[in-house]
């Protein structure tokens, strides 16, 4: 494994809140980190500071050894993908128009016909090759969330053709999905983790979390109160301190889940 990216003692401060306090945090090529921690942790605020969408107040996020920050726009799209909790559209695009947006001024020496085909290999990932043609503003909302799903997978497809050492971003990519195609995003982004990219994701349920991560990073008050396998991490008396509730810790394995969708 290869650190990717690294987040030294990074801080952010919004309103005099300090939402992010002093996290060091590194993303290994090959793994699939899963953030946890109860509402309001810092844990959204903290994968926009990795991503480069946000700049910290205080240390560094360093992307294969450079500043985040620092990186053209166009550069940073090949190197990652990032789907957020909630995209909106005002216009009614097809389903596959909006998947399509993942590759535009993406990749290098790819033909239209190419980068169709990296749009349809996504969406079918996606399980959602069937809604090509519908109207996205006609998707229920667990619909919506898989063609975004499919758009940041032919985005990496199509980046992948300048830069092999990339990370996918999730914030909270199963909300609104059924449990079906909560594991089948799950086991997909398990595969990309298995094909050396590096994956981090937000997510609530702590059972599918300790169970397909290889990494838990557990937040609390804007810091980072524990990193490590599942079971290191989600000890009862951690688990009581943090989420203000008696919980029996989950009886875990030492590697995650092989979910039946892999």
């Amino acid at each position: 494994m290869s650190t990717i990216l690294g987040a030294r003692q990074v801080s952010f401060a919004a309103d005099r809140r300090l939402l992010v306090d002093k996290v060091d945090l590194s993303l290994e090529a090959g793994t699939f980190t899963v953030v946890i921690g109860p509402n309001g942790a810092g844990k959204s605020t903290l994968l926009k500071l990795l991503c480069g969408e946000l700049a910290p107040t205080d240390g560094a996020v360093l992307l294969n050894g450079c500043p985040v920050r620092s990186i053209p726009a166009w550069r940073l799209a090949h190197l990652r993908a990032v789907m957020p909790q909630a995209s909106d559209l005002g216009f009614p695009f097809k389903a596959v128009e909006v998947a399509g947006l993942g590759v535009e001024g993406i990749g290098r020496g790819l033909s239209r016909p190419d980068r169709e085909r990296l749009v349809d290999e996504a969406m079918a990932d996606a399980d959602v090759a069937h809604l090509a043609g519908r109207n996205y503003q006609t998707l229920s909302g667990g619909e919506r969330q898989r063609v975004h799903f499919a758009r940041v997978l032919a985005q990496l497809k199509a980046g992948r053709s300048v830069e092999a050492r990339q990370i996918l971003f999730l914030d909270e990519p199963i909300a609104s999905l059924d449990l079906k195609h909560q594991l089948a995003l799950l086991a997909q982004a398990r595969r990309l983790a298995g094909e050396g990219f590096a994956v981090l994701a937000v997510l609530h349920d702590l059972q599918l979390a300790a169970g397909v991560a290889d990494t838990l990073a557990l937040m609390h008050a804007g810091r980072l109160v524990a990193c490590g396998a599942p079971y290191q991490v989600l000890t009862e008396d951690r688990l009581a301190e943090v989420f203000g509730v008696s919980l029996t810790a989950p009886t875990l394995p030492p590697h995650p889940w092989r979910l039946a969708t892999e």
